[in-house]
């Protein structure tokens, strides 16, 4: 398929659409910085990592030590960013990874900064964004460009951590916003509004899931209340497996719901909260209880999916068959890669038990179990440490966000 050509049939709709690049579209004001962290999030990690609180500070160290969050970073923009090098590609080979990794040292440079004050650390984080914004024109590959969004998102949340920093400059942040809108957004929407010319239920869950993270990072990031709000109708109201009825496949007694990719295989089905995660985070932030939605939905989803995986892998889960619109059907949960631990499920945590004072019986089991400041592996090593991913493990420092005191909100963190 040459996906080249998909985005330029809807190109003329999108110039539209994207016209002014980030001109705000007025309605309710968005939270700043508010994608995955707020100010309130940041006061908090702050205080816990100057008091030497554990295990916090320990997180911390680990973070420090990494080579992605030093100031000597140095990026790797290219023009033309590939993912995906069958049919419609435009490079023999892919270079994600550039993206992967430095999107990922962008994220880790604006908490060093946020925590210390040291204007060093923003300094190199916003290079690093000016020089994409300024080199990369092209996004592209085979029907695998729909993942390229992974990285899209991540930008987003670490350019929104970075907004209020005086010294970057406004012309900088303006090209950056642009560049979201102008590059990524017509990637997701593309993909969303089409699904590469498939049926709407023939590809993966994950896949819409990471198009509509980045969607609405860039919403947020770009005070855009169209594409944010987009995201969020195609979640409650969508075609594809991202949409929350498709996602949640089927209910089973003791609210336990079945995951779209629970016959694929458990690394992609666990996969599959943490990004959903990020969702339901950033649009927490800016007001939207997607947590909750439909009687707690997601956790429900994520309840299956834990009770499967955790460990001693002695849990029965009941599973229905999945049929697809291609009548591809599943017909047996898939033990493949059973176990699978991703990072991302303390954010899931932190919401519904110690935000919310729900339980979390198999999630709760599922999640490594310590108050970590930032998102760590069971080896503690960083998530957003990419040389050491061997999957698109995803999640940014999601857990900044823990509180000390389950149902209780703190430092403006109010119960919705």
């Amino acid at each position: 398929m040459k996906i080249g050509f998909v985005l330029k049939k809807f190109a003329p709709l999108l110039l539209l659409f994207t016209i002014g690049l980030c001109r705000t579209i007025y309605a309710q004001p968005f939270v700043h910085p508010g994608c995955l962290s707020t100010t309130n999030d940041f006061a908090r990690m702050k205080t816990k990592v100057l008091a030497g609180a554990h295990p916090w500070v320990d997180s911390w160290i680990i973070l420090t030590n990494n080579s992605h969050a030093q100031t000597n970073y140095v990026p790797n923009p290219v023009p033309i960013l590939q993912r995906g090098n069958g049919g419609g590609a435009c490079l023999v080979n892919d270079n994600y990874g550039n993206a992967m990794n430095d999107a990922a040292a962008v994220y880790q440079l604006a908490l060093r900064w946020k925590i210390t004050g040291d204007n060093n650390y923003a300094n190199t984080a916003t290079n690093i964004l000016n020089q994409w914004s300024s080199v990369c024109t092209n996004l592209c590959g085979d029907p695998n460009i729909g993942l390229l969004p992974i990285y899209g998102y991540e930008f987003a949340c670490g350019a929104e951590i970075m907004r209020d920093y005086t010294n970057w400059a406004a012309p900088d942040l303006s090209r950056f916003q642009g560049w979201m809108t102008n590059q990524w957004y017509p990637l997701c929407n593309s993909f969303l509004t089409g699904h590469w010319g498939t049926c709407n239920t023939h590809i993966w869950a994950n896949w819409d899931l990471c198009n509509l993270d980045c969607m609405l990072a860039i919403g947020v990031l770009c005070d855009n209340r169209t594409i944010y709000n987009q995201a969020i109708n195609y979640y409650k109201n969508g075609v594809g497996n991202g949409a929350a009825n498709q996602l949640i496949y089927f209910m089973h007694p003791g609210y336990m719901g079945q995951w779209q990719e629970a016959g694929r295989d458990q690394g992609h089905c666990t996969l599959g909260p943490a990004l959903m995660g990020v969702f339901c985070e950033i649009a927490w932030n800016q007001g939207d209880d997607i947590y909750g939605y439909n009687t707690n939905l997601f956790l429900a989803g994520c309840e299956y999916t834990a009770k499967y995986n955790v460990q001693p892998l002695a849990n029965f889960v009941p599973y229905v068959n999945f049929c697809d619109c291609n009548s591809d059907i599943q017909n047996v949960i898939s033990s493949a890669s059973r176990g699978s631990v991703r990072p991302g499920w303390d954010l899931i945590y932190n919401h519904y038990v110690n935000r919310r004072g729900l339980s979390a019986t198999y999630s709760a089991q599922f999640w490594p179990g310590s108050v970590q400041v930032l998102e760590v592996t069971p080896e503690k090593k960083v998530v957003w440490a990419l040389s050491q991913w061997k999957n698109l493990d995803l999640g940014p420092a999601s857990s900044i966000q823990l509180l000390d005191e389950p149902g209780v909100a703190e430092n403006g963190d109010l119960q919705r």
